[in-house]
């Protein structure tokens, strides 16, 4: 419904009125200081986005603590922890590399192992922010926290599909937005992800978009879920029949990704931070099976022969990289001295499968 022309149910567009006033109402809280801001000691750089669903958040977090690591930054990384435990625990959790997904949400290991960052979770962002400071972390990244105004941030980042834009363009229940379009002249910088359409059609004609910086996902290898075994080119699947599944915001850029390198898809879509059980995946032949890295984190336990995941990565234009990198100069943190760095910035993100 979100995403048709078709105009959303008269009781529907109230509910999406009243919802709108919320909004306005309690970010006028936050702003005239009748609701407290927490500053937790050090920088707070938000990435997030002003609709539901899948944008390409997460790609664009890897990105930012590649960059800044390669600064010497120490980054962590806050997030709520969706579709794990901790998404409800009001104590926050630091998460490792081989953390259960089931605990504390595929996102934020799939953050522990792509990036070598302090990742914590916790349905309270600014707890999960202190112990992220109280853990070392020059900086905080504040994963889909842009409505969490609890958190006092000083840098504010949108990230947009540039393919579903914002849908109907109505806020919920009767459309995707959380906050109005008009929000993204207040953030410090936009970044329009434009995944899988042709260069005509990357940039949507809006005036709010004209300035957003253009992201692309680049994936080009599968990896084996087994704990063995190599990578392989994604191109060398080209022609053949494979079952997808996608438990992911938008699982159908992820189908879409797969056709655009010539595989013939089987499509299975599950909600976003689906738990598979072990019968899901199992499709009576002996086709290859291929995911996302996101589902990969909650799959480990049913490593079988011929399954496979295809790990994505933000790629800026140098251009806008280096315009973005010198917008988050104005952070207090990357106008001082640098730390001394605690990763290898040349080292290769790390993949759920190990090399």
């Amino acid at each position: 419904m979100w995403y048709r022309e078709r105009r959303p149910a008269g009781a529907l567009r109230l509910l999406a009125l009243l919802f709108g006033l919320g909004v306005r109402l309690r970010r006028a809280g936050y702003q005239r200081g009748l609701l407290r801001r927490h500053r937790v000691g050090k920088p707070v750089i938000v990435v997030g986005n002003i609709s539901v669903g899948g944008t390409g958040k997460t790609p664009l977090v890897i990105w930012l603590c590649e960059q800044l690591g390669a600064l010497g930054l120490r980054c962590g990384v806050a997030l709520r922890g969706y579709g794990g435990r901790a998404a409800r625990a009001a104590v926050p959790q630091l998460v490792g590399p081989d953390a259960d997904a089931a605990a504390v949400g595929d996102e934020a290991v799939l953050l522990a192992r792509r990036t070598g960052a302090l990742v914590a979770v916790c349905r309270d962002r600014v707890r999960a922010a202190q112990q992220l400071a109280a853990a070392g972390a020059d900086l905080i990244i504040c994963d889909d926290g842009l409505q969490h105004l609890a958190l006092a941030r000083d840098f504010e980042l949108a990230v947009i599909d540039a393919g579903r834009v914002f849908g109907n363009g109505y806020l919920l229940p009767a459309g995707p937005l959380r906050e109005p379009p008009e929000r993204l002249a207040q953030l410090d910088a936009v970044v329009l992800n434009v995944d899988g359409l042709d260069e005509p059609a990357v940039r949507p004609n809006r005036p709010d978009l004209r300035t957003a910086f253009i992201m692309r996902l680049r994936g080009e290898r599968l990896w084996p879920l087994s704990s063995e075994g190599t990578s392989i080119a994604l191109a060398r699947l080209a022609g053949r029949q494979v079952h997808a599944v996608a438990g992911i915001g938008h699982p159908e850029r992820f189908f879409a990704r797969l056709t655009a390198a010539g595989l013939q898809v089987i499509a299975h879509p599950f909600a976003d931070h689906h738990r598979y059980q072990s019968r899901e995946l199992e499709f009576g032949d002996d086709l290859p099976l291929l995911m996302t890295e996101k589902d990969a984190v909650k799959c480990l336990r049913f490593e079988t022969a011929n399954r496979w995941f295809l790990p994505v990565t933000a790629s800026l234009a140098d251009a806008d990289a280096a315009a973005l990198m010198e917008r988050l100069k104005a952070v207090r943190v990357l106008q001082q001295p640098c730390s001394v760095a605690r990763t290898d910035p040349t080292q290769r993100a790390l993949s759920v499968a190990g090399e």
